[in-house]
């Protein structure tokens, strides 16, 4: 790789590790703390590739990238930020931005992403929408989305949802009751080019079970803008039919088809009791969001935000205990986010210590389905088919595209970090006897805690 690389970012560590990873890559590095010093090295035509940070002392990095497109329309940004946030996503894209990565990053993922950005010569690798790109976009007046996620699947769904947004193209959402189809429906819509026109959500039931008229005139008070069917796997027969025909009959002027169905479609499918020609005209781009029992690294994310914004709701401040937080990642979650986020809600409102414990989380998730077994994954299986699932439904995610280079290194790195939190667990903090017990050297596993961002408790699991 050869270039001149402006790495900006106020994490001196984050600086030297990219300093020193793109220098022994063969190439030359500027690197600061100061949007403003970066602004100045852009102007005077220095660097073949900009890394930027978000949130910066004197600046917000996605708001230069307009200035940075117009003094030098060829030089490349790649996007890096702590804020794992499907908006976070979407503004890099709309900004056009190169490329966005979350934190923390996988170094030889960014190399790669990076080599292939200055080859690109800055042509941008999006391929999803012709139209003009705006400047950043501002968040709708409720902007908390808890769309919140630094897991693989969940970044690969933010990218997805980012590079469709304008595609003029109907969009499927799949996904289990809960998972958040319906904000990602919301915000295909709130992030698009249609975000000024009405946004029409209709149900099975207000498609008209019987009524010739009812899509056409639901597609007629969307107008331009967005038409949401929820429940598409409870049309019937003859609302299907009606839907096919509307989607051959849009034009230009009207409305975006978005389809959100519970599950997948392929057991209807198998039954003949869902057309495939209407799934062939709304699959065109299907966007499936993970259960949160497949995001577990999501759940402190998830948590805090949502003890958070019940805090602002209730005025009671709650936190978890660390026993808390490894129930909540040790149970099933049935009703995936919607149901994290009512527990929570429940426990904000009902509790009085300021930190929640195990126990009381155990009484609020009585009468729930029960905790996963120890050694099993989900009804029952092996811990290889649960990394085959996961392995898979990531593959899957990027649709008709391979996942970026470097999948080897992610995918161990994402086994690895459990793996060491419950042996240092279960050998109650001693890292000599975990790395005994792993198979490793006492410096390898040191290495490991800190590559990873493990924490290290001196406490003994109760068996």
């Amino acid at each position: 790789m050869d270039g001149t690389v402006l790495v900006a970012d106020d994490d001196r560590t984050i600086r030297t590790v990219l300093t020193q990873a793109l220098t022994r890559a063969g190439c030359r590095v500027h690197a600061t703390s100061s949007l403003t010093t970066l602004m100045r090295w852009v102007e005077e035509g220095k660097g073949d590739l900009v890394v930027s940070d978000v949130i910066m002392p004197d600046g917000n990095g996605i708001e230069m990238l307009p200035r940075i497109r117009a003094l030098r329309p060829g030089l490349p940004v790649i996007v890096i930020s702590a804020q794992n946030t499907i908006m976070t996503a979407i503004q890099a894209t709309e900004a056009d931005a190169w490329d966005y990565l979350p934190k923390p990053f996988d170094l030889p993922d960014l190399l790669g992403r990076a080599a292939r950005a200055m080859e690109s010569g800055g042509r941008h690798a999006r391929t999803a929408s012709a139209a003009p790109v705006r400047e950043v976009i501002e968040a709708p007046e409720d902007g908390d989305l808890p769309l919140v996620g630094r897991t693989p699947v969940m970044q690969a769904l933010y990218r997805l949802v980012a590079r469709v947004m304008n595609a003029e193209l109907p969009v499927l959402i799949t996904g289990e009751s809960g998972t958040g189809k319906s904000l990602i429906a919301r915000a295909l819509h709130d992030f698009s080019d249609r975000r000024a026109q009405p946004y029409v959500l209709a149900t099975a039931q207000d498609l008209g079970q019987g009524d010739p008229g009812a899509v056409t005139a639901l597609a007629a008070r969307a107008r331009a803008g967005s038409l949401v069917i929820d429940g598409l796997g409870d049309l019937d027969p003859a609302a299907q039919g009606r839907l096919v025909r509307l989607l051959d009959q849009l034009d230009d002027e009207g409305p975006r088809v978005i389809a959100i169905a519970d599950g997948g479609l392929a057991p209807a499918l198998e039954a003949g009791n869902f057309r495939q020609d209407l799934y062939y005209r709304l699959g065109g781009i299907t966007l499936h969001v993970p259960p949160l029992r497949e995001r577990i690294e999501d759940i402190p994310l998830l948590a805090d935000h949502f003890l958070a914004r019940a805090g602002r709701e209730t005025g009671q401040v709650r936190s978890l205990s660390p026993a808390a937080l490894e129930l909540m990642r040790q149970y099933e979650w049935p009703g995936n986010v919607r149901q994290l986020v009512n527990i929570i809600r429940r426990l904000v409102i009902t509790g009085q210590e300021a930190e929640i414990g195990r126990a009381e989380l155990e009484g609020a998730l009585r009468g729930n389905p029960v905790v996963a077994s120890p050694g099993e994954g989900r009804h029952g299986e092996t811990l290889a088919e649960a990394v085959g699932r996961h392995v898979r439904r990531y593959f899957e995610l990027h649709g008709d595209d391979l996942p970026p280079p470097g999948v080897y290194g992610r995918i161990l790195r994402e086994v690895e970090g459990p793996l060491i939190e419950v042996a240092l667990e279960y050998s109650g903090g001693n890292q000599a006897r975990c790395a005994d017990l792993m198979g490793i050297n006492r410096n390898t596993l040191r290495k490991k805690i800190t590559d990873l961002d493990i924490r290290v408790t001196r406490r003994r699991k109760l068996m």
